[in-house]
């Protein structure tokens, strides 16, 4: 008889130690719980972004994004061919270089809206670009009123380019913030690193302007 009660002891006391045991391990079934239900919004979030692309194609506000491109698409072609011009006109070989850089990465930029345009699975056609066009004019202008190899003239020659540099950025800024909120994540990531090249091109003419052109110009 003393055997089984201390058999029935040491069963209620593993009982005991059973019981005390899951309770202790109840939290962290509870935070486990819990850790799946604040991933759920985000589930949420990411299948409402989906299924918000699916249906953008066919809404107005796609085909605005859409026209938008394509007015950009025609801005930076248009430049490839105009900063050459600007790079020739140049007095200072570091602005006559910083025209060069931006040719080159001008064109990138024709490529990356043709990589944009295969991802919307629309086809790559540039409408022409008022703005743009009066600003590439506004900078042939430049050219003619003054005077070759002039510090004028740079300082002329980067007013003119970062007004077109302002326009892009204004461009490019818009429809990053539309490809978000249609859902477009490939297209806004591509569309982020043209404008902060763009935002960088800007700089750097500021930083030519403010280092030598502008005091220099004012000299003559």
């Amino acid at each position: 008889m003393a055997t089984v009660t201390k058999n029935r002891k040491s069963s209620a006391a593993n009982n005991r130690t059973s019981s005390s045991t899951n309770k202790k391990a109840s939290p962290a079934g509870k935070k486990s719980a819990a850790t799946a239900k604040k991933a759920s919004p985000a589930k949420k979030a990411a299948t409402k972004q989906s299924a918000r692309a699916e249906k953008m194609p066919h809404s107005e506000f796609h085909k605005f994004f859409l026209d938008e491109l394509k007015d950009i698409y025609w801005a930076e072609k248009a430049l490839v061919k105009a900063l050459p011009k600007l790079k020739k006109a140049s007095t200072s070989p570091e602005l006559a270089a910083a025209f060069d850089k931006h040719a080159g990465e001008t064109q990138t930029h024709v490529s990356t809206l043709e990589n944009i345009f295969e991802i919307l699975g629309e086809k790559a056609v540039a409408k022409k670009c008022d703005a743009m066009q009066g600003l590439i004019e506004e900078a042939n202008s430049v050219i003619e009123e003054t005077e070759a190899g002039s510090k004028v003239r740079d300082a002329a020659l980067i007013l003119a380019a970062q007004k077109a540099e302002h326009y892009e950025i204004a461009t490019y800024g818009s429809l990053r913030v539309f490809a978000s909120t249609m859902g477009h994540g490939d297209v806004e990531q591509l569309l982020s690193q043209t404008l902060e090249n763009e935002k960088a091109t800007d700089e750097a003419l500021t930083a030519l302007a403010e280092g030598a052109v502008n005091d220099e110009a004012s000299e003559e």
